[in-house]
């Protein structure tokens, strides 16, 4: 079977076609700055780049180029669209009504339009490139993997926001949590290079990108993350604030500034690029930094100092931890960052190798010295391959994928 995989975000979509179950793929690639005049696709086949560059008005347009560019004459890897057999979506926001993968119908369709209030960046997208495949690939099954499924086994007591409760009833203010593909991925991946089971592991991973987040993974399933009601909340990233003071928020309300303009501050102008005032890029800041700019430096000890304490408190919520992992951008590639968020955490028995952490940059790798008690990881993020495995079983079997 082969088995698309859809990635759909505001300004770009991503997608792998695969032949399943051999998880090979025959083709990648992205749709790039959707709505504006330079949009860009680029197709990856066979060892070959296709690049075709023309506007993209939406994501339906950019789905509509995608299956047009796989079932091409000349650069297309398949000959007939029928040969399509399931398509697996990301979908961001999950809410409290689906914590595991499902198949895709119209009240699942009706949910993510309902959850899009609390995910109103994402989910609009991901609905947009379900619709285009319905309109496009009408007999193809289609699967939803959800952003929020693996943190729905996180307990109240770590969920729960110190509100009137009946917020909670009302509006579901509570955490969710977000990158959860990406921490079930890596974890289950940490469990099989320690030659244990899925549930038989103790784990802090750190998805470390433009968006970050920490997850504190005990018995292989999601207990405590460090998003909450949305992405915002937790470490500081490219341009969000992470953690911060609410009272801050109500005395620049006093001081003029209105609610767009502190969904701004707090989305686009603050982390990385608040703080250094040049760049939400970490490659641009190490550079910097070396070049002797004290903000870039700050910015960089402000990111390794949260992320430690952030692993610092999971490693006690956990009690035992078998491994901490790093993947995303960032933690597969930032070596001097992973060094500076493991140096000092000694006490809570990771010893990193620093010579062989400097030699691993984009691969799988364990990267803790022989005597550490606790496994330090690079685990590649592959978010793709955990969607098209939950969909091509869901499309087999035909029940519930249980994502935790």
């Amino acid at each position: 079977m082969k088995v698309l995989v859809i990635n759909a975000g505001s300004s770009s979509v991503k997608y792998h076609l695969y032949n399943m179950p051999q998880v090979e793929v025959l083709a990648h690639g992205v749709v790039e700055r959707i709505g504006e005049e330079r949009s860009e696709l680029s197709h990856f086949f066979n060892g070959k780049t296709h690049t075709v560059k023309k506007k993209v008005g939406d994501v339906g347009k950019a789905m509509e180029l995608i299956l047009e560019t796989l079932d091409d004459r000349d650069v297309g890897v398949i000959q007939d669209f029928s040969e399509i057999g399931a398509v697996g979506h990301r979908v961001v926001h999950g809410g409290e009504e689906f914590t595991y993968s499902v198949n895709i119908d119209e009240k699942v369709i009706a949910y993510i339009e309902k959850f899009a209030d609390l995910a109103p960046l994402h989910n609009p997208p991901n609905l947009a490139g379900i619709r285009a495949v319905q309109r496009r690939l009408p007999d193809a099954k289609q699967v939803a993997c959800f952003d929020t499924a693996f943190h729905a086994t996180i307990p109240k007591v770590a969920y729960m926001y110190a509100l009137p409760y009946e917020l909670y009833e009302k509006y579901g203010i509570r955490r969710y949590g977000f990158h959860g593909i990406s921490h079930r991925y890596v974890a289950r991946r940490a469990a099989s290079i320690m030659g244990r089971g899925k549930y038989n592991i103790n784990a802090v991973t750190c998805h470390l990108g433009n968006g970050c987040s920490i997850t504190a993974v005990k018995q292989g399933r999601s207990i405590d993350t460090s998003m909450g009601f949305t992405p915002l909340e937790g470490v500081p990233m490219g341009t969000r604030s992470g953690d911060l003071d609410p009272s801050i928020l109500f005395y620049l309300g006093d001081k003029g500034y209105d609610v767009k303009a502190l969904k701004e501050l707090c989305n686009k102008k603050s982390g990385l690029l608040g703080i250094s005032g040049v760049s939400n890029d970490v490659r641009n800041l190490v550079e910097l930094a070396g070049q002797g700019n004290s903000r870039a430096q700050l910015a960089i000890d402000i990111f390794c100092y949260r992320i430690k304490k952030y692993i610092g408190t999971y490693c006690a919520v956990l009690d035992t931890v078998d491994a901490v992992v790093f993947t995303g951008g960032i933690g597969e590639n930032a070596v001097f960052l992973r060094q500076q968020i493991c140096t000092g955490l000694n006490q809570v028995g990771v010893r990193l190798d620093e010579e062989t952490n400097k030699k691993v940059v984009a691969k799988e790798a364990e990267i803790s010295t022989k005597d550490s008690r606790v496994k330090v990881f690079v685990i590649p993020a592959n978010e793709q391959v955990a969607i098209a495995n939950d969909t091509y079983e869901l499309t087999r079997c035909e029940q519930p994928i249980v994502s935790e």
